[in-house]
């Protein structure tokens, strides 16, 4: 008597198969976006900047923010010591401006994690529930998108405690429409496809729905609203650092501006005060918005811009 064994294979395995599937996912991505040269200049310049970020105190020391231990003279000029000059206590520019890059990043990522993650729900949820689960939803978001966010962050951060995750807050809570909007509407395109009809069928709920159908749907969106969100939250919080509003006793390149006005450095002319983080943080946003267009462009096939 002969018995029959079926071969057992790699792709047996469920979860193997989801590993494999998503590897080759990746590949995929990463050799589509590697064909964005704009995408790759900005993708360098942020690993670059965020190096500099984690390293900072073995790169200018651990007490470059030091007022009292500060090892030059006030406001001098760019020299070998000093390549950007001092500020009005007389400590790097250059060091101040490397501490500065964590406060900026941090407080961008944060507040964009915080906004995407306020939208997506809002969005998901008013796309998966008709009826006045999606009016009431909608037209709180369509009060926010109306009303200037730079206003309400400054009202928040005016009311709240001097920190930096108020600035956080501030931002993230008011920048959340846009990205609202745009899950719901993804939303309801997937919710219209058969398979979902299918799932509801089969006695799938609306919590399997959502997390299991529409949320890995809307992820690539998600994640390319992300990367063009982090460089508005990082314009936010200089403003914000600019206004005073942010906690004075952490150094953000906002914070920078702001100690350089009140030093007097615009009528001076110390344009070394000046210019290091206002084009650092010019330089921060332009390379996120570089990324976030490449991965845009890789997501979406159809906008078909190269560069």
């Amino acid at each position: 008597m002969t018995t029959d064994t079926a071969p057992v294979t790699k792709t047996g395995n469920p979860r193997a198969l989801a590993r494999a599937r998503k590897r080759q996912s990746l590949a995929r991505f990463w050799r589509t976006y590697r064909a964005h040269r704009s995408g790759l200049w900005g993708l360098g310049l942020l690993i670059l900047i965020a190096l500099i970020a984690v390293f900072a105190p073995a790169l200018v020391g651990s007490d470059a923010q030091s007022v009292t231990d500060a090892p030059g003279g006030p406001l001098e000029g760019p020299s070998g010591e000093f390549p950007l000059g001092t500020d009005q206590f007389g400590r790097s520019v250059l060091a101040l401006l490397v501490y500065g890059a964590r406060v900026s990043l941090t407080v961008g990522l944060l507040a964009a994690f915080l906004c995407v993650a306020i939208g997506t729900v809002i969005g998901i949820v008013a796309g998966h529930f008709r009826g006045w689960y999606s009016t009431v939803l909608m037209r709180i978001t369509d009060w926010f998108l109306v009303m200037p966010t730079l206003v309400l962050a400054i009202a928040l951060a005016t009311v709240m405690d001097r920190s930096m995750w108020t600035v956080i807050i501030a931002i993230g809570v008011t920048t959340w429409p846009t990205t609202a909007r745009l899950v719901r509407a993804q939303t309801l395109a997937v919710e219209s496809r058969p398979y979902i009809e299918r799932s509801r069928a089969l006695g799938g709920g609306h919590g399997h729905i959502m997390t299991r159908h529409v949320l890995p749907n809307v992820m690539p969106l998600v994640l390319a609203q992300t990367t063009m969100i982090i460089s508005s939250a990082i314009l936010t919080e200089a403003t914000l650092a600019f206004l005073g509003l942010s906690d004075p006793t952490i150094t953000s390149w906002g914070g920078m501006l702001q100690d350089a006005r009140e030093a007097g450095a615009v009528s001076a002319g110390d344009w070394w005060y000046l210019a290091p983080p206002g084009i650092a943080i010019a330089v921060v946003a332009l390379a996120f918005t570089l990324c976030g267009r490449a991965i845009e462009a890789v997501l979406n096939p159809k906008l078909g811009a190269r560069s």
